[in-house]
């Protein structure tokens, strides 16, 4: 929203220097501007931030539509259609402190510094604070004396949504059989009679379902070898075994091929956006059989699988060729069970540069693409946002391959 408001301020500017060091004054704004800016705004946050400028800027547009997606959303299973699945919605955002911020804890190297958490918000729930990396529910942050919950007042920090998350409700011993799940469009002002749901299940295979469809729709009747999907671009990309990326034209069910054959000898593909690239992460379990079970077509996603090592590779468009990545520079990618993504790791505490952080048997772990070590990482039990427990990142078992 802020780049678009940048947009907006520079065509209200003129050529002067001096009227281009002049504040706008956002309430000014001619009237058929507001609500063509406010369908631009694709998260809760940047809603609740446009409609706090001013009364005129809250009447423009609504928190959300009537008939915008609200989760718990109920779907049928991919498998077992006569079952009742609930699936869940969480949110990652980064937490920075600001001015205003009463972080007085903190020591100084790290007051600039934030922190991830993702909640996941049910109707007519309490909101739960969930492991970025792990997704293990978390307890609310206590007083220094421990004796009550910290009222977090979110006007003090900036608040920043990376992306969301979906996970299918444990409700039947049959829910584990469904691996990932993403809905695109999902913002405040989209109706859900709009919104397309993308799964993986039963050991790789590809399903899509709109809104009203009674069961899910099998896209690749030929290719049951998926292992990861994500919102690209406003499209479902899927990466299969091999390392071929493809996207879905929602409206004829077919696989579009993006890039060529990757061949990757890991046992399972990660499709990571950062900068606006499109990354694949391949991972490498500790035993041979665990390969071979791979190929074999069964137990492929065994999240319990010691994890000896990543290879990443990067697509690049205008060549068409996988390129082998051996840096991250300052970015980390975060492989958590229900998403993927990448964050800058000099803005949060406790994150370092050029690593994976990733889940396996040893619980949370980091993979250091400088000297290829595998550490297993223990982060803070709770979100503490008084300073005490944010220097607690230990690293407790170290192994280099």
């Amino acid at each position: 929203m802020i780049s678009l408001f940048n947009k907006v301020n520079t065509s209200l500017s003129s050529d002067s220097s001096s009227s281009m060091n002049e504040k706008v004054d956002w309430s000014e704004l001619p009237r058929e501007l507001w609500h063509k800016i406010g369908k631009y705004l694709d998260n809760h946050i940047d809603v609740l931030r446009f409609r706090s400028v001013c009364e005129s800027f809250r009447s423009s547009i609504p928190p959300s539509l009537p008939n915008s997606p609200s989760f718990p959303l109920q779907i049928p299973h991919p498998i077992y259609i006569s079952l009742n699945n609930y699936l869940n919605q969480s949110t990652i955002y980064l937490i920075q402190p600001t001015d205003a911020s009463s972080n007085s804890n903190l020591e100084p190297s790290h007051s600039s510094k934030g922190w991830l958490i993702k909640v996941q918000a049910s109707k007519n729930q309490p909101l739960s604070l969930l492991s970025p990396i792990s997704d293990r529910k978390l307890s609310y942050p206590l007083s220094s004396n421990n004796s009550s919950v910290i009222l977090w007042n979110l006007m003090d920090y900036r608040v920043i949504e990376l992306c969301k998350s979906y996970t299918i409700g444990k409700t039947t011993r049959f829910s584990s059989s469904v691996i990932k799940v993403v809905i695109y469009p999902n913002f405040p002002l989209t109706s859900v009679e709009d919104c397309v749901s993308c799964c993986i299940f039963q050991e790789g295979k590809l399903g899509l379902m709109k809104h009203g469809d009674k069961k899910w729709k099998l896209v690749d009747d030929k290719n049951f070898y998926y292992d990861d999907v994500i919102v690209f671009k406003g499209q479902f990309y899927v990466t299969d075994k091999w390392g071929t990326i493809s996207w879905i034209d929602v409206c004829s069910l077919k696989l579009i091929q993006f890039s060529p054959h990757l061949c990757g000898f890991g046992n399972k593909k990660h499709l990571v956006e950062s900068c606006g690239s499109l990354y694949v992460v391949d991972r490498y379990y500790e035993s041979s059989e665990d390969m071979r079970r791979n190929y074999a077509g069964r137990h492929r996603h065994n999240r319990d699988a010691v994890v000896v090592c990543f290879k990443v590779y990067k697509f690049d468009e205008e060549c068409g060729k996988w390129v082998d990545v051996k840096n991250l520079r300052d970015r980390a990618f975060i492989l958590s069970n229900s998403c993927n993504f990448s964050v800058l790791a000099k803005e949060l505490i406790g994150y370092q540069w050029n690593c994976i952080y990733f889940r396996d048997a040893f619980d949370v772990r980091m993979y250091n693409l400088d000297d290829h070590s595998v550490t297993t990482v223990d982060f803070n039990p709770c979100i503490d946002i008084t300073g005490r427990g944010h220097n607690r990142y230990i690293n407790s078992v170290s192994k280099v391959y």
